[in-house]
């Protein structure tokens, strides 16, 4: 029997961390003050401004509080905009600033390359065939 770092799960879980490095260090070369997850948020907030933060969370694989924080600090560095809800005082509007919208258009570049970097060499049928098992398993740990 393998032990838990000698299993594909751990080669998984290795693979998105060293993607995850590799966008960081391309993205740091643009844009120094922003992170992947934060770059997410302004993907999303983007493509989906009425999104709720929960189903946000949720495309981001994060707990709601982690959310939280990385939106607090994305208004601080004038990426993101918080508008108060003018029916509710509890619920805000988020509004990508210019800024954002600046780093969005920047980064697309590089969201691209990252991409072309990781499956460099494998062809559309080996991705498909990646996909296809990678849901496998997530449809078996579902409970």
């Amino acid at each position: 029997m393998k032990t838990p770092t000698g299993t594909v799960l751990y080669t998984i879980e290795q693979t998105i961390k060293e993607y995850r490095k590799i966008c960081q260090k391309n993205i740091q070369k643009i844009v120094s003050d922003i992170t992947v997850d934060q770059c997410l948020v302004l993907i999303i907030l983007n493509e989906k401004p009425k999104i709720a933060q929960i189903e946000m969370a949720k495309l981001m694989f994060k707990d709601n509080a982690s959310i939280t924080r990385i939106i607090e600090l994305m208004v601080k560095k004038n990426y993101l905009i918080r508008e108060p809800d003018e029916f509710d005082k509890r619920k805000s509007k988020l509004i990508v600033t210019e800024k954002g919208e600046k780093t969005i258009v920047l980064l697309s570049p590089i969201f691209k390359l990252n991409r072309k970097t990781a499956l460099d060499g494998l062809s559309m049928d080996e991705i498909e065939l990646l996909d296809k098992l990678l849901n496998k398993i997530i449809s078996n740990c579902k409970i």
